[in-house]
C-alpha cells in the first residue's frame, strides 16, 4: 500500500473524498454525492465553505439555498427522482442552521431516501466555550444541538479529530448506498476540526464504487409465497414506494399481465402501473378508490411489494376484513417484510417480482374475479370524470383544478405534493401516466416540501416539466426556495390554490368534533373566533415579488390556458387560482383513526365520539 499523503484540512479532505464516490446498479454508474447545498455562517464558512470554493464546481457543484429545511427537501426530491442512486449533501452553520435540518432529516429517513447532512458544531478543543449559538448542558458537556439529529438519522457521527473522518465517511457512504438502510446521514463537524490540517493517505481519495445490490429471495420463502398465491382466490397486490426505488415497474406489469392479479397503490407507489392498465385499481386505504377498498376488504391474500403499511394504507387496521386474510410481503427490508404477521419475502422488488412470475408460470386468477375488479374500475373512472368535469366559465373547485392539469400534462411531467387536502384528491383521482409522474411525499406529509422538491427534481431531470401543487397554508410555510429556482433558471411550475386556510385539517376537525377551530385564515370575529372576513393576503403578488412569472386564473378556461402557458415557459411560473370551496371530491372510502374526546360538553364532539366508537370496533390485529 502506498504511504503517499496529501495535506488538507478536514473540510477539504471531505469534499475531495465525496467527489470520488459513485453508486452502481445494473452496470449503470452515478455520482453518489452529486452536489452540495449550503447556507454559510460562522460554523461552516471557513471550513466547508472554503473547501467548496477551493475544489471548484467541476469537483463539487454548489447550490445556494435560503432555508436549511428546504435544502434537505430539494436534496430528497433529487434522490427520489433518481431512484436513490444519487444524492446530495447539505451544509449548515451551527445552532439554528443545524436544528433547521431536523424536519428534513426526519422526512428523508421516514421515506427511506438518502441525503448527507454536514452541520457545523462547537469547538472540539473547547478553546472557545461557550460559542455563539452553543447549547450548554449542565451535566453532559459533549451534547450539542446537533444531537437532535440522532433519532432522525440512519447514521450519525461527530468528527472531533481529523482522522475520525476516514471511517465515518466510509460508513456514511455505505448507509447512503444501502437500499435497505438508507435515509439521512449526519456527520457533525466541529468548526475548528473543519479547518484543521492533516496528512491524509492518498488511498482515501481513490475512486470508490458502492454497488447497490439486488438481493434475490430465499428459495424456501419464495416457494411459500408461490404456494400462498396459487391457493388464493382473491389476491391483491399493494404496490409501495419500493417498486419505484427498485425500478421494478416493468417486472410488476409482467407479473400482473401473466396472472391477472390486480394492483392497489399506496401514495408512494402510485404510478407503479399506468392508470389505464386494466389491473390498476388506483389508491388504497383512507384516500383510496371505492373499487380498490372494496377488493381489499374481500381479499384473501394481500401481496405487499415495497410498502411500509402505514395507517392510511391499512385504514388504521380496519381495511382487510376477510376472516382468513393472510399477507405475503416482498420487501428489501426485513423489518417491513414481517409486518402483519406476513410470510416474508426479503428481496429486491424487481428481483422478487421476477422470481414470483417464474414460480407462478401458468397461473391466473379466476375470470370472474377479473371481471369483478374491472367493472369496479370502470365505475370509478366515471367518478373521476364527474369530479374533473366543469363549465369553462365556472370558478374551479379543487378537483376541477386537477382535471385541468390532467388535460395539460404529458407522460413525463412530474406532479409534486405532500400535505393538505390535495394528497387525498390526488390519490383518488390522479391518472398517473408514468412511473415518476406521481411524486407524493406522504411518509412525513410535510408542509413546505413541494417547492424545494420541485427544484431537486428539475436538477435530477433537466427539461422535465415539474408541477409543485400547494395550497395557501403550505405556501406560507416555505416559499423561500422560489428565489433559488429563479436564480438557477429552473422552470418549476407552481400551482397555487387559494382556499383561505387549512382545508384538510378543517375538514378533519369537523369530522372529529373540533368544529374547524383555528383552521381558517380569517379575521377574528366579535366572539373571538377566527370566523370573520378572509385575510387580504395576495400570495400571487408575493410569488411575483420573489421573481416568478405569475398568471392569475379565475375560471376553468383561464386555468387551462394558464397551465398550458406555464408548461411552455422556460421560466419559473406560478399559476394562481382561488377555488370554489364546494366539495367535489369523492368521500373517504375507508376510515382513519384520529382519536376523539371520550367526554365532552359540546354536542359536536359527543356525536363524533359515537361515530368513532363505531369505526374503531372494526379494528383487528393480523396475527
Amino acid at each position: 500500500m502506498s504511504t503517499t499523503t496529501r495535506r488538507l484540512t478536514t473540510a477539504q479532505a471531505l469534499v475531495r473524498f465525496l467527489s470520488a464516490q459513485y453508486s452502481e446498479r445494473d452496470g449503470v454508474r452515478h455520482r453518489l454525492i452529486a452536489g452540495t447545498w449550503g447556507i454559510f455562517g460562522h460554523g461552516n464558512v471557513a471550513g466547508i465553505g472554503q473547501a467548496l470554493l477551493e475544489a471548484g464546481e467541476d469537483t463539487m457543484p454548489f447550490h445556494q439555498g435560503r432555508n436549511e429545511q428546504s435544502m434537505v427537501h430539494a436534496a430528497v426530491g433529487y434522490a427520489r427522482q433518481l431512484s436513490r442512486l444519487s444524492a446530495q449533501a447539505v451544509t449548515t452553520s451551527i445552532g439554528p442552521g443545524a436544528t433547521n435540518l431536523v424536519t428534513g432529516a426526519a422526512l428523508a429517513t421516514i421515506n427511506r431516501l438518502p441525503v448527507l447532512l454536514l452541520p457545523g458544531d462547537y469547538f472540539a478543543t473547547r478553546s472557545a466555550d461557550p460559542l455563539l449559538q452553543q447549547l450548554e448542558h449542565p451535566v453532559e458537556a459533549d451534547v450539542s444541538v446537533n444531537d437532535t439529529l440522532r433519532p432522525v438519522s440512519r447514521y450519525f457521527d461527530r468528527i472531533t479529530r481529523p482522522e475520525m473522518l476516514i471511517p465515518a465517511a466510509l460508513n456514511a457512504m455505505r448507509v447512503l448506498a444501502d437500499p435497505a438502510d438508507t435515509g439521512a446521514v449526519t456527520l457533525a463537524l466541529p468548526q475548528d476540526v473543519q479547518a484543521e490540517a492533516y496528512d491524509w493517505p492518498e488511498e482515501f481519495f481513490a475512486e470508490r464504487v458502492w454497488r447497490v445490490r439486488r438481493p434475490a429471495p430465499d428459495p424456501l420463502e419464495l416457494a411459500e409465497a408461490v404456494r400462498a398465491i396459487r391457493a388464493a382466490e382473491r389476491p391483491l397486490i399493494v404496490a409501495g414506494g419500493g417498486v419505484h426505488h427498485s425500478e421494478a415497474e416493468a417486472a410488476l406489469k409482467a407479473l400482473v399481465d401473466a396472472t391477472g392479479i390486480p394492483v392497489a397503490s399506496t401514495q408512494a407507489g402510485k404510478g407503479s402501473l399506468r392508470h389505464d392498465h386494466p389491473a390498476d385499481l388506483g389508491g388504497i386505504g383512507h384516500t383510496g378508490t371505492a373499487v380498490c377498498d372494496d377488493i381489499a376488504r374481500n381479499a384473501d391474500l394481500i401481496i405487499g411489494v415495497g410498502t411500509r403499511y402505514t395507517d392510511f394504507t391499512t385504514a388504521s387496521n380496519t381495511l382487510f376484513q376477510q376472516p382468513g386474510v393472510r399477507f405475503v410481503n416482498l420487501n428489501i427490508t426485513a423489518f417491513d417484510a414481517h409486518k402483519l404477521a406476513a410470510r416474508p419475502l426479503v428481496a429486491d422488488a424487481r428481483t422478487g417480482l421476477e422470481a414470483l412470475a417464474e414460480g407462478l408460470s401458468g397461473h391466473r386468477v379466476d375470470a370472474a374475479y377479473e371481471a369483478d375488479y374491472r367493472a369496479g374500475k370502470a365505475r370509478w373512472e366515471e367518478v373521476v370524470e364527474a369530479a374533473y368535469r366543469a363549465e369553462d366559465s365556472a370558478v374551479p373547485t379543487q378537483t376541477q383544478v386537477l382535471g385541468a392539469l390532467d388535460a395539460v400534462v404529458g407522460d413525463d411531467d412530474v406532479v409534486i405534493n405532500a400535505a393538505g387536502s390535495l394528497p387525498g384528491d390526488l390519490h383518488k383521482l390522479w391518472r398517473a401516466r408514468g412511473p415518476r409522474q406521481y411524486h407524493l411525499e406522504y411518509g412525513y406529509s410535510c408542509m413546505g416540501y413541494e417547492i424545494p422538491a420541485g427544484i431537486g427534481v428539475q436538477q435530477a431531470a433537466p427539461g422535465t416539466p415539474v408541477w409543485s401543487l400547494v395550497g395557501d397554508g403550505t405556501y406560507l410555510m416555505m416559499p423561500t426556495e422560489i428565489v433559488t429556482a429563479v436564480q438557477e433558471g429552473l422552470p418549476v411550475n407552481l400551482v397555487l390554490i387559494q382556499n383561505h386556510g387549512y382545508a384538510s385539517i378543517g375538514g378533519l376537525s369537523e369530522e372529529v368534533g373540533g368544529e374547524r377551530f383555528g383552521t381558517a385564515y380569517r379575521y377574528r370575529a366579535a366572539d373571538g373566533t377566527f370566523s370573520g372576513a378572509p385575510l387580504p393576503v395576495d400570495l400571487a403578488a408575493n410569488a411575483a415579488s420573489l421573481g416568478m412569472d405569475v398568471i392569475r386564473a379565475k375560471t376553468v378556461r383561464e386555468l387551462r390556458d394558464a397551465l398550458a402557458a406555464a408548461r411552455a415557459s422556460d421560466r419559473p411560473t406560478c399559476v394562481y387560482v382561488e377555488t370554489d370551496p364546494t366539495p367535489t371530491a369523492p368521500p373517504a372510502e375507508a376510515w382513519w383513526d384520529v382519536p376523539v374526546a371520550e367526554v365532552a360538553s359540546r354536542d359536536a364532539a359527543s356525536a363524533a365520539r359515537e361515530r368513532y366508537d363505531g369505526h374503531a370496533a372494526a379494528r383487528r390485529r393480523h396475527l
